[in-house]
């Protein structure tokens, strides 16, 4: 049956044949989408990623559709605009870069719509991070009571480690050589807490690292299978590897951890004394505001920072090489 416009200027009823259905976050996301390249997005990011158990009880399933919109007229940017967000009544929350290319979510009616412009899929990179995985990531954190938190986190027999740092702090490379001494990784720049029992969740599935950190891998198969990635170019201009998580060998955490440990990565030289330096409640509490501004707002940060008492805070000093703090923090979970 031919699609009539006039008949749905809103186009309500326009098909959405194209389907996914995946585990993510604790949720049951469905994705529904007019194009195969839409949801073939959807599959390099999400697809083969171990089905963390269920963190609300409300386990209805979250709904996202993906539109593939022409524009009216040739966009005049040579690359895609910043994304601004904006929120609404009713618990409306947007992801705006321009008028073809936005993301609106609905926390509260487990739902959100994704529009892409043609053009855009010259971008699969900002389409996948930053219209895509925002409608995941706001969905599941809000409708779920989930505290969002920037930062990495790696881990090992159900216990994981949060890592926190600036942009650019080396998280992703720690990580990295956390997971060639046998560590696990949960997520590289966004981990989600559920407060209550202090089980973290997040995606699995790449690690960006630069090229000047590969020096720094002894592993001569690794460093080949880096180079082999496809590279990236984050806003700032930098050109990055993104590395397939889900094909290094088991490497992704099969399951949501328990917070064991807070790790702040600093630029402090370790000099002759330890890696890992302990802190004091009161430094963690100060840090930990001071990094996570966002998060520090939301209702469930009160619940979040009064179960913080059983779990242990450190700051992470250079050493000389990134796998001697690899080994420090694996100690931490043996």
């Amino acid at each position: 049956m031919s699609f009539d416009p006039a008949a749905d200027p809103f186009q309500e009823q326009s098909p959405l044949p194209w389907r996914r259905t995946l585990r993510l976050l604790g949720g049951c996301f469905d994705f529904e989408s007019n194009s195969r390249q839409l949801l073939s997005l959807v599959d390099q990011a999400y697809a083969g990623l171990p089905r963390h158990r269920r963190l609300w009880r409300d386990d209805a399933p979250f709904r996202i559709s993906l539109r593939l919109v022409d524009r009216n007229a040739a966009p005049s940017k040579p690359k895609p605009p910043s994304l601004r967000t904006v929120s609404g009544p009713g618990g409306l929350i947007c992801g705006i870069m321009d008028e073809a290319n936005f993301t609106v979510v609905s926390p509260p009616e487990r739902t959100g719509l994704v529009v892409v412009s043609r053009d855009m899929l010259r971008y699969p990179y900002q389409v996948r991070y930053e219209l895509i995985e925002f409608a995941v990531f706001v969905l599941a954190s809000r409708a779920q009571g989930l505290v969002p938190l920037h930062a990495a986190c790696v881990g090992r027999g159900g216990r994981g480690l949060l890592l926190i740092g600036s942009s650019g702090a080396g998280k992703s490379t720690l990580a990295f050589h956390c997971l060639m001494l046998g560590m696990s990784l949960l997520a590289e720049d966004s981990v989600f807490v559920k407060p209550e029992r202090m089980l973290a969740t997040g995606i699995s599935n790449f690690l960006h690292l630069r090229r000047d950190s590969l020096p720094f891998v002894d592993d001569a198969s690794m460093v080949a299978r880096v180079r082999k990635s496809p590279t990236i170019r984050r806003r700032s201009g930098i050109e990055k590897f993104e590395v397939d998580v889900r094909r290094l060998d088991s490497r992704v955490a099969a399951s949501a951890l328990r917070i064991e440990g807070i790790v702040f990565l600093s630029t402090r030289s370790q000099g002759r004394g330890a890696a890992l330096v302990p802190l004091t409640r009161r430094k963690l509490m100060a840090r930990l505001t001071a990094a996570q501004p966002y998060p520090a707002q939301l209702p469930s940060w009160k619940i979040f920072v009064k179960h913080l008492s059983g779990v242990r805070a450190f700051e992470l000093r250079r050493g000389q090489h990134p796998t001697e703090a690899a080994v420090a923090l694996r100690l931490l979970l043996d």
